[in-house]
């Protein structure tokens, strides 16, 4: 049974720092590559940051480029997401999984997310 469980988030101020992590299992973790995703009520998931499998070649929404770099741990099964510099129009519940090559996801089962929230 896959699963993901999100960790991390918070309440921070602009120009603050959180590093999201996200536990997987049921799956060959080193076998994909890896993304986070964010989604605030209303719209749909937005992808964020992806990783490749064995973690060399990232990519990332222009919004965060220069400010969130994703990372994994192929030994934990983990991945992760530094988040510098947040802006409010970062906040959002912030997911994990495995991203396909044209769009979509290789698990439809989603973890709870962690909320991020970005406020003075």
């Amino acid at each position: 049974q896959v699963q993901f469980v999100e960790s991390g988030g918070g309440l921070v101020q602009p120009g603050g720092s959180l590093r999201l992590s996200c536990a997987t299992s049921g799956f060959t973790f080193n076998l994909y590559d890896m993304a986070w995703y964010r989604q605030t009520p209303g719209k749909e998931r937005e992808l964020v940051a992806t990783i490749t499998r064995g973690g060399r070649t990232t990519n990332y929404a222009d919004s965060v480029k220069g400010r969130f770099t994703i990372s994994r741990d192929n030994n934990n099964n983990k991945v992760y997401l530094q988040l510098n510099r947040l802006q409010p129009e970062d906040t959002a519940v912030y997911y994990c999984n495995a991203p396909q090559v044209h769009g979509g996801v290789y698990f439809n089962s989603w973890g709870q997310g962690t909320q991020v929230t970005v406020s003075s």
